[in-house]
C-alpha cells in the first residue's frame, strides 16, 4: 500500500516541495507501485587495489584505539536553487573506500577486546513498492537512476554495507570519537554528542597520504598521460581557436570523455593574462605573436588528479623577448627537479630554483640589487616577479595532504613515494614600470608532476615537450597531421 497522499508530491529528500512539484493522486500512487519486476542486477567486480585500502583502514584505526570514526562523503552541493554541482566524494573518503555516492558514510566501529569494525552504510536497493522511487526528485530513480545498493557495495569494497537509516542508531551508541565534520550536515547532527580528536583525525588522514603506495602511483600515472592528451587536444586545435574559452573547452572534453572531470578550474591564459596566477575567467583573445599559459589537470574516474602546465607560443614561434624569460624559467626547473630526492627537505627545490630566477633577473637588469641581495631572507626582491612557491604535493587533491601538521609538510622532508610538483614561473605585469617594455605583459610557467625516487625523481609528465625548441617542433608536427 502507498504512503499517504499529502506526504507525496515531486519533492527533495528532505521533505522541501517546490511550487513546481506536482502531488500526484492516490489512484497514481497506487499503481506506480505495483507490478514492477527486479531491476536487473549488474555484476559487480572488487574494486582494484581492494586490499590496500583495507589496510589503510586498519591503519588509521590504529592510531585511534577505543574510538569510532565517521567519514562521510558528503553530500550534493547547490549550485543554483535547486540544482547542484556534480558530485565528488570527499577526498578522505576516496582514499579509505575507494569509490562514492552522495550520503555514504564510512564507519569504523571498537569493538570489544581491540580493533574496530568497518562498515559503510549508504542507500539501498530501490524498493519499488515505495512511492519515493519516482517522487524524490533528489534521489528517486526515476529522477536520477539507482544507487549502487546494499550487495553490490559490499561486493565492490569488501566491507559490511548496512542501510544509511541505521546509522542513528549506531552513532547515538557513542560518545567518544572522530567525525569529519562540515562534509554532511545530517551525520554532524547525529554525531553533535561525539566529542573527540576531529582535527587530529584530519590530519593523520592527510599525513598517510603524503607517501604514496604503487596504485596511487599508477592511478597518478593515468591521470597525467589523460592530462597529456589534452594538451596535444588543445595544440592540435589551437589555429581555429579564437578565445580562452575554446582552449578551456578543448581541455574539458578529454576530460570528460577519458576521466571524471577537470580537477582544479582550468587556467588558459592569453597574453597578459597569463601575469595573473590564477586566472580562470578565460575570457581573453588569442592573438598571435602572444603566449598561451595552459595550466589544467584531468581528473580520473577515480578522483586523482594531475596538474601540468605549458607556455606556448599561439603562432608556434618563440619571439627573441618571449624565448629569453622561458629559457630562463625553464632552467629554474632543471635546478629545482635535481634537488627532489629523499632526505632533502621538502624547500629544496624552490630554493634551486628561486636561486636560477634571481640570477636570471639579475642578468636582464630587472632587479634594484644582486641576486644575493635579493634572496637574502628579509629581501626578497625577486618574488615581485615570481610570487608562488615551486612545489606542493598532489594525489586525491590537487593541493594535496593540506592538513598534515607543519612539520611534516610543508618544513618536512621528502621520502620515496611522494608525489608532487615542481614548476617555476616568472610574471611581468603589464604595467611594472621596473621591467623592460618588451618584457611587460609576458607570463611563463612550466609545471611538471613528479614521484620521488630512491635515488631522485621521476618526471611523471615527461612524454610532454617542455624545451622551447622541443615544444616549437612538437607543435609543428601535430600542425603538419602527426601525433605529437
Amino acid at each position: 500500500m502507498s504512503e499517504p497522499v499529502e506526504e507525496q508530491g515531486a519533492a527533495a529528500s528532505d521533505g522541501t516541495r517546490t511550487n513546481y512539484d506536482r502531488i500526484p493522486p492516490p489512484a497514481l500512487l497506487e499503481f506506480m507501485t505495483q507490478g514492477w519486476e527486479p531491476l536487473p542486477g549488474d555484476v559487480v567486480s572488487p574494486i582494484s587495489g581492494l586490499e590496500l585500502y583495507q589496510e589503510r583502514r586498519r591503519r588509521v584505526a590504529e592510531m585511534f584505539p577505543g574510538q569510532l570514526l565517521v567519514v562521510p562523503s558528503g553530500v550534493g552541493r547547490v549550485r543554483s536553487n535547486d540544482t547542484e554541482y556534480r558530485f565528488r566524494p570527499g577526498t578522505d573518503f576516496l582514499y579509505l573506500v575507494g569509490e562514492g555516492e552522495p550520503d555514504e558514510v564510512l564507519v569504523l566501529e571498537p569493538v570489544e577486546g581491540g580493533g574496530h569494525l568497518a562498515r559503510l552504510y549508504c542507500e539501498p536497493e530501490a524498493d519499488f513498492t515505495r512511492s519515493d522511487f519516482f517522487t524524490d526528485r533528489v534521489k528517486g530513480v526515476f529522477w536520477v537512476g539507482p544507487r549502487r545498493g546494499l550487495r553490490a557495495t559490499a561486493s565492490r569494497f569488501g566491507l559490511e554495507a548496512l542501510p544509511l537509516a541505521e546509522l542513528p542508531r549506531v552513532l547515538a551508541a557513542h560518545d567518544r570519537g572522530a567525525v569529519l565534520r562540515g562534509l554532511d550536515p545530517h551525520v554532524d547532527r547525529l554525531a553533535a554528542d561525539v566529542a573527540g580528536p576531529d582535527e587530529e583525525f584530519q590530519a593523520r588522514l592527510s599525513e598517510m597520504r603524503l607517501l604514496k603506495d604503487q596504485l596511487e602511483v599508477d592511478l597518478l600515472q593515468e591521470a597525467v598521460d589523460l592530462t597529456v592528451a589534452a594538451f596535444r587536444d588543445v595544440v592540435r586545435e589551437l589555429p581555429a581557436s579564437r578565445s580562452e574559452r575554446d582552449v578551456e573547452a578543448v581541455f574539458f572534453r578529454r576530460a570528460r570523455t577519458g576521466g571524471y572531470d577537470t580537477g582544479y578550474p582550468t587556467i588558459a591564459a592569453a597574453g597578459a593574462h597569463a601575469t595573473i596566477l590564477h586566472w580562470s575567467h578565460n575570457t581573453g583573445e588569442l592573438r598571435p605573436g602572444e603566449l598561451l599559459l595552459l595550466d589544467a589537470g584531468v581528473e580520473t574516474q577515480r578522483f586523482y588528479t594531475a596538474d601540468v602546465t605549458r607556455t606556448v607560443p599561439i603562432n608556434g614561434r618563440f619571439t627573441r623577448e618571449q624565448r629569453r624569460v622561458y629559457e630562463l624559467v625553464w632552467a629554474a626547473q632543471r635546478a629545482g627537479f635535481a634537488e627532489v630526492r629523499p632526505g632533502n627537505d621538502f624547500q629544496a627545490p624552490n630554493r634551486a630554483a628561486q636561486q636560477v630566477l634571481a640570477r636570471g633577473l639579475e642578468d636582464l637588469g630587472i632587479l634594484p640589487v644582486s641576486a644575493d641581495q635579493a634572496l637574502a631572507p628579509d629581501s626578497q626582491l625577486h618574488q615581485r616577479y615570481t610570487l608562488h612557491g615551486v612545489s606542493h604535493m598532489l594525489g586525491l587533491d590537487v593541493h594535496d595532504c593540506a592538513h598534515a601538521a607543519q612539520e611534516l609538510y610543508p618544513k618536512g622532508q621528502l621520502a620515496e613515494g611522494m608525489v608532487l610538483t615542481v614548476e617555476p614561473g616568472l610574471y611581468f605585469q603589464p604595467h611594472d614600470g621596473t621591467v623592460p617594455a618588451e618584457l611587460r605583459g609576458i607570463g611563463v610557467r612550466i609545471e611538471d608532476d613528479v614521484v620521488v625516487t630512491a635515488d631522485g625523481c621521476r618526471v611523471l609528465s615527461a612524454a610532454l615537450p617542455s624545451r622551447a625548441d622541443e615544444v616549437e617542433a612538437w607543435m609543428a608536427e601535430i600542425w603538419s597531421g602527426g601525433r605529437g
